[in-house]
């Protein structure tokens, strides 16, 4: 079984491998615009949106490593004070009752709203910018089956720690 997890795993870590790149592109670019604009007086609504769409694709798609790494906060009140199968217990019931859940509720309810994006190929947020909604929308989907894909993993490895 924890050869499926470790599969599963590599999902998210084959995603983030290339895309924590886009912190880096995403400070460069946004120091040449802050450049361009103060010091050049030059400005660009693609070179601005294109910050959004790196930072919504940074968080979006590294959401899922996020979790395989433990790095989601937690608002830790009762959870520090309980015992080690308390918590696994408390882990398999949030991540079957609420997580799975709320990201199926997610991509049902975003779905729609992808396809009709992609039919149009929607365009820029603002006028002048990048024609490329539809993408931006597109990670809604990878979001949720990425998020997903952690939880199961996650679900497997404490299901082998309860046999046991």
């Amino acid at each position: 079984m924890f050869k499926i997890a470790d599969r599963l795993d590599e999902v998210n870590k084959s995603v983030a491998r290339p895309v924590r790149w886009l912190i880096v592109i995403m400070v460069l670019v946004q120091f040449g615009a802050v450049l361009g604009r103060y010091v050049f007086g030059v400005n660009s609504i693609v070179v601005q949106e294109s910050v959004l769409y790196m930072h919504a694709t940074l968080f979006m798609l590294g959401a899922g490593y996020t979790l395989l790494v433990d790095g989601h906060v937690r608002v830790d009140v009762f959870y520090s004070r309980i015992s080690p199968s308390k918590q696994r217990l408390i882990d398999i019931l949030g991540h079957l009752f609420l997580l799975i859940p709320g990201m199926l509720a997610l991509l049902y309810w975003s779905w729609p709203s992808v396809i009709n994006s992609w039919a149009i190929l929607e365009g820029p947020i603002s006028v002048g910018g990048i024609e490329a909604v539809f993408l931006l929308k597109s990670l809604i989907p990878a979001f949720c089956v990425l998020i997903m894909v952690q939880s199961i993993s996650i679900l497997i490895r404490l299901g082998c720690l309860v046999r046991k």
